[in-house]
């Protein structure tokens, strides 16, 4: 039997220091999109965070990557962070509307929230109100992941809210967020038929040491073990996996994606991986 997909990229598709480390001397910035496509399976979308595209260059998209690819994006901080879920129909119906012109290639749209101290929520209570209502109002026909940075409100409520929705928690590696090993000894985090994970680092503390991404600077290969580790028996529940990696985990997104990849084939968990060289 055939194991579940694993879709395996970065998160955005440039960064200062990949015209040389990454892309092939010369390569337009507009063939940027498509030399990725062709070493990677997916890619997460981060400048939908700013601004939602144009249908313009979201046809462009499609039109650069071949079938089978597939893209996240991150839905508007209008959305998420200035408004913080509520009021948002018509910013979130404007956004799925531009996206769907990805087809077949669009997967997971994240709901990545801030922070939320207690002038935005009064605690997880006080957030899960105004969650609820969001995510009934949410298209079931689109798969969606929830990223939350408060630490103490990982447990069974709010997993079990999200898997009476369908959506998915996603799963991130940063300093301040509990190690994936416990997320799972508090509760049951995978909630929706995929799973979505970020690797996502320290962004203040590698911008002291670099600004440029084009090598690795911190070496993460300890923590991807502890991730393959963790998504193999998620894997064997017939769960789809998504994981995307930041240039601020390790300094160089496109190798963090190429040694996770070769972690997961080393441990047997895809015969082929879905990394190209």
């Amino acid at each position: 039997m055939n194991p579940t997909p694993l879709y395996l990229g970065t998160s955005s598709w440039t960064g200062a220091g990949w015209e040389t480390a990454f892309y092939p001397p010369g390569t337009k910035t507009a063939d940027y999109l498509g030399f990725c496509a062709s070493r990677f399976n997916s890619v997460e979308i981060d400048s939908t965070f700013y601004r939602v595209p144009t249908a313009k260059t979201v046809q462009q998209w499609r039109e650069r990557t071949p079938e089978g690819f597939i893209f996240a994006a991150k839905l508007p901080q209008t959305i998420t962070h200035e408004k913080c879920l509520a009021g948002t129909e018509a910013e979130l119906n404007e956004f799925v509307g531009v996206m769907d012109l990805l087809g077949s290639k669009l997967g997971p749209l994240l709901i990545q929230m801030p922070y939320c101290n207690k002038k935005k929520f009064d605690g997880l209570d006080g957030f899960l109100q105004v969650l609820e209502p969001f995510l009934k109002s949410l298209p079931k026909d689109h798969q969606w992941g929830l990223e939350i940075r408060n630490k103490n409100w990982l447990g069974n409520k709010l997993f079990s809210l999200l898997r009476e929705h369908g959506v998915a928690f996603v799963l991130i590696d940063q300093p301040w967020m509990p190690r994936p090993k416990e997320v799972f000894q508090r509760g049951d985090p995978i909630t929706a038929g995929f799973a979505y994970v970020r690797l996502l680092g320290d962004r203040k503390e590698i911008e002291k040491r670099t600004l440029v991404w084009d090598k690795t600077i911190v070496d993460r290969t300890a923590e991807l073990h502890e991730w393959v580790g963790i998504l193999k028996p998620v894997q064997r529940r017939g769960v789809t996996i998504y994981v995307y990696a930041n240039n601020h985990y390790a300094g160089f997104a496109p190798e963090t994606v190429r040694l996770f990849n070769q972690i997961w084939v080393e441990l047997n968990l895809d015969s082929l991986g879905v990394y190209r060289a």
